[in-house]
């Protein structure tokens, strides 16, 4: 749904400007990095997490344990303010994942269901002719997230799975609750398809992505236009996704806190862009509660083992390959909801590779 925040980013109020504290986590961040074993334990000053047998990354922990260090006493880094989360969201994303280079982004205004919708395209240099296509979703519980905090992680999908990169601003909540969103992003997916000509891209590879509330986003475009008349994606790419609206899963009480993600967390996304409970077992909503998944497109589904999302994720890609849906599925165990784009960590910065690359393989397959 979110990303958890490292830090308050919130406006400044007396102490170090906010983005003096991004550039100081950012720092901090990489010295991490390169820190032995003995240092990581006195930063952290406690045992490795150990819960369902599963052990949290050391690193992760230490940057987990760092955030709330560096996060100012006059101020909550867990603010329930939603244009504070936005700020902040936009602000750690530089902190979180470099930007590649070698790559020619464009912007787009286009048509949207309820306004007009801007788009970032990625196109790696060297590709060859009408490569395979991603249009992107980002994460930030439906109501946070935007082109520029997704930036990095777009370039990293573009250049590692070899095609080209769509990404959408849709609409977000709570000015816009469901079906805002996912009506936005099934109506950048069908302009994909209608222009895949001027995009110089090839109509029939092309896929979904998202991550967290776009991983919810990009499973609910694959199965509204499984039987409908716009062709569904090639593949369908969901990282840590929200699968359905319940939170009642086992890892929902497991990591409720202290794993950046929170139970509050999610539940006020949820009440922002869910506002109605009726609404809550739609298959748009909770893609884990349709009918039926068969004939939906194949999947990559990755999972992280100390998220809340990690049970619901797991078991939407269980139903997917019971219903003889292809699936290349991974959960990393020791790690925490956001690690997509905690690219600051060579461990996260691999899985992210790892994910894009099977992406790119089943678009070609």
């Amino acid at each position: 749904m979110g990303t958890p925040e490292l830090s308050s980013l919130d406006d400044h109020r007396g102490g170090p400007h906010p983005r003096d504290r991004t550039s100081l986590l950012h720092r901090a961040a990489r010295t991490l990095l390169a820190a032995p074993a003995p240092v990581l334990d006195r930063l952290i000053g406690a045992p490795p997490v150990v819960v369902d047998g599963r052990v949290l990354d050391r690193r992760v922990q230490a940057l987990l344990s760092l955030g709330e260090r560096l996060a100012p006493s006059t101020e909550s880094a867990r603010s329930f303010d939603v244009e504070v989360r936005r700020r902040q969201m936009d602000r750690m994303a530089t902190a979180g994942m470099p930007a590649r280079q070698g790559l020619h982004v464009v912007e787009r205004r286009i048509g949207g269901p309820g306004s007009e919708l801007a788009l970032r395209i990625y196109r790696p240099f060297g590709l060859g002719p009408t490569p395979p296509a991603i249009v992107y979703f980002h994460g930030g519980g439906w109501a946070v997230g935007s082109l520029d905090s997704y930036d990095g992680t777009c370039r990293l999908v573009a250049d590692d799975a070899g095609c080209v990169v769509v990404a959408v601003a849709y609409r977000l909540a709570p000015e816009h609750p469901y079906p805002a969103a996912y009506e936005d992003c099934l109506a950048t997916y069908r302009w994909v398809l209608a222009h895949a000509r001027e995009l110089d891209v090839d109509a029939e590879r092309v896929g979904v992505m998202g991550d967290s509330a776009g991983g919810n986003l990009a499973a609910a475009v694959a199965l509204s236009t499984r039987d409908s008349d716009v062709p569904p994606p090639r593949v369908q790419a969901l990282v840590y996704p929200a699968t359905e609206a319940s939170l009642d899963r086992r890892s929902h009480q497991l990591f409720s806190e202290g794993f950046g993600l929170t139970r509050a967390d999610m539940e006020w996304y949820r009440g922002m862009y869910l506002p109605d409970a009726s609404t809550w077992d739609l298959p748009t909503v909770s893609p884990l509660r349709a009918p039926s998944v068969e004939g939906v497109a194949p999947a990559v589904v990755a999972t992280a083992g100390f998220d809340p999302l990690r049970d619901e994720g797991m078991a939407y890609a269980q139903r997917l390959d019971d219903a003889g849906v292809a699936v290349w599925s991974r959960c990393y165990d020791d790690m925490v909801h956001g690690f997509f784009g905690m690219g600051v960590l060579p461990e996260c910065l691999g899985m992210a590779t790892e994910i894009a690359r099977a992406t790119g393989a089943l678009l070609r397959s």
